[in-house]
């Protein structure tokens, strides 16, 4: 089937794409990444248009964005979301995949934002137990922890590698996937990547989210200077 991958840049969406690669009832034809108009990045992993662009061409795959407003609302955000999915169902897409693995609410609102339209949800994570992924992911992945909450981790977990000894220092009320928010991640190589993406640690960064507060780690390309 023809499907496009909703795509954070982060661990559970490369997990997703590399699964879908090796069925043979699925096409992956592109990735789908939202970012905020004013400042090209990604709100929750704070990652630059620029670099999910190098990430796409290095799996091989056209990205589109849907830009939203700073702090946009649900509305804002389904009014957006609407207009991609009427853009990829004229194109004969026939569904949409989400790398989700456990929150019910969560696929709850997609499949009840996709009712109305012809595009499919697929989950092709859905119900994976969350430790033995992320434990296959950090062996066979490279990735960066971009962000985390401020509420659960010090700011020197932001912009460590995603591996083993990640996973030993997590809190224990942390899941293994961050799958409740608590991380992000970028990744940089693995099975489904050409070629790897090339990106260095700049500074670390805190800013207010909702009530708490996010440790961000500035991702650089190569000789960029540091904002």
């Amino acid at each position: 089937m023809r499907t496009i991958l909703s795509w954070s840049g982060g661990k559970d969406a490369s997990y997703a794409l590399d699964e879908m690669r090796r069925a043979e009832d699925v096409t992956v034809e592109g990735v789908l990444t939202t970012i905020a108009a004013e400042t090209g990045r990604s709100s929750m992993h704070g990652v630059r248009r620029e670099l999910y662009e190098r990430q796409a061409a290095a799996v091989g795959l056209p990205i589109e964005f849907v830009e939203l407003p700073t702090d946009p609302t649900n509305e804002a955000y389904e009014r957006a979301m609407a207009a991609a999915i009427e853009n990829y169902t004229d194109r004969g897409i026939e569904r949409i995949a989400f790398a989700d693995l456990l929150l019910d609410d969560i696929r709850a609102y997609r499949e009840e934002q996709l009712s109305d339209t012809d595009l499919d949800g697929y989950w092709p994570l859905w119900g994976r137990d969350t430790a033995s992924l992320a434990a296959d992911f950090a062996d066979r992945f490279e990735a960066t922890v971009v962000s985390v909450d401020g509420d659960l981790f010090d700011r020197s977990f932001a912009g460590r590698t995603f591996d083993a000894e990640f996973l030993t220092d997590l809190p224990d009320e942390v899941d293994p996937c961050g799958e409740n928010g608590e991380f992000h991640t970028f990744v940089r190589d693995g099975p489904i990547f050409g070629e790897p993406v090339d990106a260095t640690i700049g500074e670390t960064v805190t800013r207010p989210v909702g009530d708490g507060e996010f440790h961000y780690c500035e991702l650089l390309t190569p000789n960029e200077p540091a904002p």
